[in-house]
Parts: C-alpha cells; sequence; structure tokens
C-alpha cells in the first residue's frame, strides 16, 4: 500500500498568522526546531503538538522529547503498548513531559459522573451497554485509518475514547471477550472492576438506526449505565481546548494516564473471536435469534 501524500494546501494558517514557518518534509522540521533549539531559552519551540496518523506519532514524540520540547499528542499516544516504556525512557532522559489528549475526562457531564460514581459504595458491579456507530465511506479502508497497521484498527482509532473512558469511571480490567473483529465492526464483553460493558463499535452507515444524511447525520453514540442512557451529546466543542489549558498550566494527562487504555485496544485487537455468549451486546444476540 503506497504511503499517504503529504497535504500541502493548508491555506487556513493564514488565519491565524502570516508569519508561520510551514514544513512539508520533517527532516527539515527537525531542523528548524535544532536551531531555534541552539539560539536561547526564549526563542526554543517549548511544546510540539502531535496530530499525525496514529503510526507516526511514537516517532512524532520522541523528536518533540531530543529537541527539548515537551509533546501533546492526540490518541493513541502510541499503538503498541510496550512502546510506552521507551517513551517513559526518553521522557526522564529529556527532563520533558509527553501529555496526551484524553478529552472525554474533560466533559463536564462525565467529570459530575466520576464524582458521583466516586462518592457511591455498592457491592454489585454496574451493567453497561456501548454502542457507537460512526458511517464512513469508501475513502475510510484506502486512508491510513483503515489500514491495521497505520491506525491500529477500529480498537485502536476509534475504541480506545471509549474504553479510556469506561476504566476511568468504572476501574481496570478483570476480563475481557471478544465476538465480532472485522474490516467494519467490532463487538465484545469486558468485566471492570465495578461494571459489566458490553461494547459495539462500527463504521458501516448501514449500522445507523436512521438514514445516514452525509454531513449533518452520520454518528451515533449511546452509553447506558444500569438502564439509564448517558446523556453527553452536547458539550465537546471545546473538550481539547480544556485539556490544552491544563497541560499550559501544569496539569493534564500523561504516559501512565493512557496506558490502560492502549494495553485493552492491543489485547482486544489481538484476541481469537468467541461465540457470542449472553452477555454480547444486544445487538449481537439479536442477530443471532
Amino acid at each position: 500500500m503506497p504511503l499517504p501524500i503529504p497535504h500541502d494546501a493548508v491555506g487556513i494558517i493564514d488565519s491565524y498568522s502570516l508569519d508561520t514557518k510551514f514544513f512539508p518534509e520533517i527532516e527539515r522540521f527537525d531542523r528548524h526546531l535544532d536551531k531555534l533549539r541552539r539560539m536561547s531559552e526564549e526563542d526554543r519551540i517549548h511544546y510540539v503538538s502531535i496530530c499525525s496518523p496514529n503510526y507516526l506519532h511514537d516517532a512524532h514524540v520522541r523528536l518533540a522529547l531530543r529537541t527539548g520540547a515537551h509533546a501533546i499528542c492526540e490518541k493513541p499516544l502510541v499503538i503498541n503498548p510496550w512502546n510506552l516504556d521507551a517513551l517513559q525512557a526518553l521522557e526522564w532522559e529529556s527532563g520533558r513531559k509527553v501529555h496526551t489528549i484524553l478529552q472525554l475526562r474533560a466533559h463536564p457531564s462525565l467529570f459530575e459522573l466520576k464524582e458521583k460514581l466516586n462518592r457511591e459504595i455498592s457491592d454489585h458491579k454496574v451493567e453497561v451497554v456501548l454502542t457507537y456507530i460512526t458511517g464512513r465511506g469508501n475513502w475510510y479502508h484506502v486512508s491510513w485509518k483503515g489500514s491495521q497497521e497505520r491506525s491500529g484498527g477500529l480498537a485502536t482509532n476509534i475504541g480506545i475514547h471509549f474504553f479510556d473512558l469506561l476504566m476511568w469511571l468504572f476501574g481496570s480490567v478483570k476480563k475481557y471477550e471478544v465476538h465480532m473483529n472485522d474490516r467494519q465492526r467490532m463487538a465484545g464483553f469486558i468485566e471492570l472492576e465495578n461494571a459489566n460493558i458490553r461494547w459495539f463499535l462500527s463504521v458501516d452507515m448501514n449500522d445507523l438506526p436512521f438514514p445516514a444524511v452525509p454531513g449533518k447525520n452520520t454518528t451515533f453514540r449511546s452509553i447506558t449505565i444500569g438502564g439509564n442512557e448517558l446523556k453527553f451529546t452536547d458539550g465537546f466543542t471545546d473538550l481539547h481546548t480544556r485539556v490544552y489549558e491544563r497541560i499550559l498550566s501544569g496539569g493534564g494527562f500523561g504516559i501512565e494516564d493512557a496506558r490502560p487504555s492502549i494495553e485493552l485496544a492491543y489485547r482486544i485487537k489481538t484476541a481469537t473471536t468467541q461465540n457470542i455468549s449472553d452477555h454480547a451486546h444486544p445487538f449481537l444476540l439479536e442477530r443471532r435469534k
């Protein structure tokens, strides 16, 4: 499969500044960072924000740390969990930090739920059903996002957002099963410390419970907790801004925050598919009838 061609139609940059340096090649960007680092503390780059395809995150985080900058990286921080230890070692050697964007943790409604769950003590596990369907056109499987090697597949590219959220809310993994795993869909079961999760992910617009309308209505997300729908459709527009504000004020999320979801996504995508059990997602149980 050919590598993607760098996109250089970035005229939108002019809407922010007419004095912005732009480098289509990472080698030239590396040289520029090193030049600024050698000039002065004031001139060097202090933060590098990484929004590249998933398989390049590890290399670009390393570049940032080597040039004396803190790294701010989109999820997933890495595709393969064993790369996290190497990044931690480079963090220690460089004296710089690796930050990642776990934006759902900054959602007001979800943060309130987290605090509520922390106050409540129960002997019973909460029953959770996660359904996330986001219709994608034919481009998806041709692009890097459709490549298991370059995106990590559905579990890493899409599911990791929700795996992180659910473990943040309900604790660590005790058991997991995978009931479906193909290029369009994944589904399974996860037992956490305080919850049983039945989950379904899809990029097939035919799975949407309503007709897809390009550009308007192509995504369905639902999380029910104990039979109650978790309402968090609104409030997504400024989550990245909130996380960046935390980072710049000395907080934010680091490697250890990202580790559990990266490890789980890797285990799920490499697991052997099992027969549909009674605690499979309702969509799969309905198809089994």
